[in-house]
């Protein structure tokens, strides 16, 4: 997840399921909560929207309850479209980091340059390479009316974005 002023990075373990009860007690109480609470991470604590996307451990009525509960404000199943990935800003930041990873893969040379450890190198690089890229943040929370826009215009359909 990502804030105007900070990035929070939560790796996923092989093996590891995220079900509805892992996201809301490991990823939600002892990351995600405690994150937005932190000035230093957010613009105005209080003011940050937590958006998701559709997953079915984010979109469950007790991890919106939970939410509630915290007091993190939320875009709940009745606000936040489904499929959307034209308004939702992760899956920019998502292809980004998918782009930026796979060209430091094909750059690599060697018989471990396929090895899952090659791989999580480059993700660990690429992934603090983005902490300090407030710009790139802020330029698309701040998109997000046009693309708002622009989906309202397709009738929920594809856009350019």
């Amino acid at each position: 997840m990502f804030t105007a002023k900070k990035l929070l990075w939560i790796l996923k373990e092989k093996g590891e399921l995220w079900d509805g009860s892992y996201f809301r007690e490991k990823i939600l109480l002892e990351n995600v909560v405690p994150f937005l609470r932190d000035p230093n991470n957010v613009l105005v604590v209080g003011e940050a929207v937590f958006v998701h996307d559709k997953a079915h451990c984010m979109c469950t009525i007790a991890t919106q309850q939970l939410l509630k509960a915290q007091h993190i404000e939320f875009w709940g199943n009745n606000v936040w479209p489904g499929n959307s990935p034209d308004l939702n800003t992760a899956e920019h930041i998502g292809a980004i980091i998918k782009n930026e990873v796979e060209a430091r893969m094909l750059e690599e040379k060697g018989p471990g340059r396929y090895s899952v450890e090659t791989l999580r190198r480059n993700l660990e690089i690429v992934l603090l390479s983005l902490e300090n890229r407030n710009e790139l943040f802020e330029d698309l929370l701040c998109s997000y009316p046009s693309r708002l826009k622009a989906v309202r215009e397709a009738h929920g359909r594809h856009t350019d974005y």
